[in-house]
């Protein structure tokens, strides 16, 4: 009797653990998509553009207002992903495009991208009065599936499905299009492209309208998954996608990829395990004991910063 009570504890206990790593991985595909966005402009400009949140979190507003005119949620996505896109080129127009060629770019985009993020937030804070937004009850549906005793909801498949096909459309992007080639040539050589017929004003605003999309679609599945939607949102995302692009290697697709996933499991674990007070604890010190073992990350190299895709 006590070894089958032991049994069961014991099966309870794995099944536990094994419905929290597939929850971690689930908002590890979200840090992903969020991540490699700005892993994309910081292989290609070699800059930080902190304005990446402030985006993230306009986004979110424009596809929480399109449901609550009455569009379908389908389409207040595509709208959010196209607004993130069209946001984050005004901020490359505004913040960066002046710095080039100054020889003050990297400490200039950072400030700038800084007062970009801030007015954003302001005008988010100034439109909500502060208040916490909400997606109507009944936006997505509510339904839980089960399989070898782990409960996953369809919300969570659709974050799933999203981040995996947003994310392979730009591998395919970046791999097999003519315009995806030019941004790995100017990512690895801007001169030469140039020199060859590449503009990369062109690039420029293709990788941040790309960014952009990502953090867009990122912040409606926040949204969605949280429920909870204000001017602050995406300060706390943009912190743990800076982490991921330093533990992934700088400018690495996949090192952004795999330290997502592993963020998100560490994170989600930590939670379910431990004090809420000590997850932030845990996840920087993982970020520590591991740039001490890989000082350029778990993908990088010596010559950090360059775009670099899944071979």
């Amino acid at each position: 009797m006590a070894n089958s009570h032991w049994r069961k504890a014991q099966d309870r206990r794995e099944r536990m653990f094994l419905q929290q790593l597939l929850n971690g991985i689930v908002v590890g595909g979200v840090y992903a998509l969020f991540a490699v966005g700005l892993t994309l402009i910081f292989g290609i400009h070699k800059i930080l553009n902190l304005a990446h949140g402030g985006v993230f979190m306009a986004s979110t507003f424009v596809a929480l207002y399109a449901v609550e005119s009455g569009l379908p949620l389908w389409l207040g996505v595509l709208l959010a992903i196209v607004a993130g896109g069209l946001l984050s080129v005004v901020v490359e127009q505004i913040c960066f495009r002046p710095l080039r060629n100054t020889g003050e770019e990297e400490f200039g985009a950072i400030v700038s991208s800084i007062g970009a993020n801030l007015i954003l937030v302001t005008i988010a804070q100034q439109l909500t009065q502060t208040q916490i937004l909400r997606f109507r009850f009944g936006t997505f549906p509510v339904e839980i599936y089960r399989f070898f005793g782990l409960r996953l909801s369809a919300l969570q498949l659709f974050i799933t499905v999203c981040a995996v096909v947003l994310v392979g459309l730009l591998a395919w992007y970046l791999k097999r299009t003519r315009f995806g080639k030019q941004i790995r040539a100017v990512a690895g050589n801007e001169r030469a492209a140039t020199l060859v017929g590449i503009n990369p004003k062109l690039i420029y605003l293709q990788t941040f309208f790309l960014a952009g999309a990502l953090a867009g679609a990122a912040g409606v599945l926040v949204g969605l998954a949280f429920n909870s939607i204000h001017f602050m949102m995406g300060e706390g995302y943009l912190l743990r996608a800076v982490i991921v692009i330093i533990l992934g290697g700088l400018g690495s697709i996949p090192g952004a990829l795999v330290a997502a996933l592993l963020l998100g499991v560490v994170q989600t674990l930590s939670t379910a395990y431990l004090p809420t007070s000590l997850t932030d604890v845990v996840i920087f010190s993982s970020l520590f004991l591991i740039l001490l073992v890989r000082p350029n990350g778990l993908f990088g190299r010596d010559e950090a910063g360059a775009l670099r895709d899944a071979r």
